[in-house]
């Protein structure tokens, strides 16, 4: 009787891969791009630069201001996930435009000064929020809402777990003010799409400074 060998493996059968990440995929300088940097040293270009695409975004919001569409869809799977561990967000801010980003801005200054000013508000043309891109959130009830105790709250801990699955990034981390050039912000979180955010999380690089290597920290005239 005629013994029949194993059948050997397929080589035409490709063996699935993960496509290797691309630092090149967006720009980090086109104010339309999600992975644009707005930062002290990279004002936006122009500086009055405004998205096309705004949308209200489905979740309570107390400015009632809106997000850039290409986030919408990723806050509203985010805030569904949170929901399922019995956690509710709101919005305390979102888009800003140029000139409301003058108002807060000034308005900080003439309370607290231009230095005070520049350690927790960005500039006008500087902003992220400028970009529709980023998001504060807050809990729902409110709780230790834009300070640094945010972090503590079962809301703030689950965003820092879980954030970077849906695309959005901590921009503003702690010990990274040279970097960054702003104060721990615990509530404020930058959509950067979940390709770039899984990478960030995988390397454990905290900072879009550090990530693309762009200057950060202090404006070029900070007086």
């Amino acid at each position: 009787m005629q013994s029949t060998a194993p059948a050997a493996p397929d080589s035409a059968t490709p063996t699935p891969t993960t496509p290797a990440f691309r630092r090149d995929a967006h720009s980090t300088s086109d104010p339309t791009s999600i992975w644009v940097i707005a930062n002290k040293k990279h004002p936006l270009q122009p500086a009055d630069y405004a998205p096309t695409d705004l949308v209200r975004p489905d979740m309570r919001n107390v400015n009632g201001q809106p997000v850039r569409q290409v986030i919408a869809p990723a806050l509203a799977q985010m805030l569904a996930a949170a929901a399922q561990s019995g956690l509710q967000f709101q919005l305390q801010s979102g888009y800003r435009s140029y000139a409301t980003q003058v108002s807060v801005y000034n308005a900080i200054v003439a309370s607290s000064g231009r230095a005070a000013a520049d350690t927790s508000s960005a500039r006008p043309g500087f902003s992220e929020h400028q970009t529709g891109l980023a998001v504060d959130l807050s809990a729902y009830p409110a709780s230790c809402t834009l300070q640094a105790c945010f972090a503590g709250t079962p809301q703030g801990t689950w965003l820092a777990a879980n954030a970077y699955r849906y695309g959005f990034v901590l921009r503003y981390p702690e010990g990274k003010e040279q970097i960054t050039g702003y104060t721990y912000e615990p509530w404020h979180y930058r959509y950067v799409g979940t390709q770039l955010a899984a990478e960030m999380h995988a390397t454990g690089t905290q900072t879009l400074e550090e990530f693309f290597g762009v200057t950060g920290g202090d404006y070029a005239n900070a007086g």
